[in-house]
């Protein structure tokens, strides 16, 4: 697609390295020495996104001492990259729509028409169709720009990249720390990277990679840690266990709590609980009371309350 002079669309998670797709779409261009300008459309409140653009006359606002120019003009003859283009406001998509067609605009506080030729190359992580659908993108703009969707695959669907890439970010890390030698991941370590889902993309890699690399004691790296946010400090909460811990629920017979009333559950649940007892106990009933915790007397009436409610179904003397 790079010497094709046509918009492009990049689609992906955050982190999947969009801007770089973007560069390589410049410069395996025709327009490979000329600027290649991005603007981050995110980081920018919906005020600035047009100045930013399209550049601005002295006096056009307060605070407009002097002339600006945009990016629009400033990438005259080679590319520019929108980041983040689902963000940009819809009076302001307008206006690019007019550059994508026409090749022209106008500073803020100017009537006097630019003409530019700029390649645009937009990116977004937001569902277009689905803002353009809601009226928040313009469907004509999103047709312009889409003369070709480029889909960037997240890190999980391109498992072969995670050591190139890791190796890479471990180098450049160690020689900013000084070390004479490039650090090797383990058998443990590798695994680990390769196993593991990168919801963050290379993005999540490369600071995953640094951060082991500068904790680590060796130029051998054996443990990651993926989350930072664990606190060595943390309160665990213990498991925790019956007080009996020989009462064991009977396997394969489990109780739906959810869909039997309440009366019914606790009696199923004594029922498993007496049963179990007299198992362990060999159909020792004071054996069995001792497990249970209750005195004979009461092991004695909960096992007659079972004979009435089971007769037929199970025989224990």
């Amino acid at each position: 697609m790079a010497p094709v002079n046509r918009p492009v669309l990049l689609l992906g998670e955050r982190g999947t390295g969009k801007e770089l797709a973007a560069g390589r779409l410049h410069y395996l261009s025709e327009r490979w020495h000329r600027p290649f300008l991005t603007l981050n459309c995110s980081a920018l409140s919906p005020s600035l996104i047009e100045s930013e653009l399209f550049g601005y006359e002295k006096g056009a606002f307060t605070g407009a001492a002097q002339r600006r120019v945009g990016r629009f003009e400033a990438a005259d003859g080679g590319t520019l990259f929108l980041d983040e283009i689902g963000n940009i406001p819809l009076e302001v998509q307008e206006k690019i729509l007019r550059v994508v067609e026409y090749y022209t605009f106008e500073r803020v506080g100017s009537s006097q028409s630019i003409d530019v030729d700029v390649r645009i190359i937009a990116a977004t992580n937001a569902d277009l169709k689905a803002l353009a659908a809601d009226n928040r993108f313009k469907q004509d703009l999103m047709d312009r720009l889409s003369f070709e969707v480029l889909i960037v695959p997240p890190l999980r669907e391109r498992r072969e990249d995670i050591m190139l890439l890791a190796n890479h970010f471990a180098g450049r890390m160690a020689v900013e720390l000084g070390w004479e030698e490039i650090p090797e991941f383990g058998t443990k370590a590798v695994k680990a990277l390769e196993h593991y889902p990168w919801p963050g993309n290379i993005r999540e890699l490369k600071n995953v990679v640094e951060r082991a690399v500068y904790r680590s004691d060796s130029l051998k790296i054996d443990d990651i840690i993926f989350d930072p946010f664990i606190s060595p400090y943390e309160v665990q909460t213990p498991e925790l266990k019956p007080d009996r811990p020989e009462i064991e629920e009977r396997a394969g017979d489990p109780i739906d709590m959810v869909l039997k009333p309440m009366k019914e559950a606790v009696w199923d649940l004594k029922i498993q609980m007496l049963e179990s007892a007299l198992a362990r106990s060999k159909f020792n009933q004071k054996k069995a009371a001792k497990l249970l915790g209750l005195t004979y007397h009461q092991f004695r009436g909960l096992y007659r309350q079972y004979q009435r409610n089971e007769e037929g179904r199970m025989t224990l003397e």
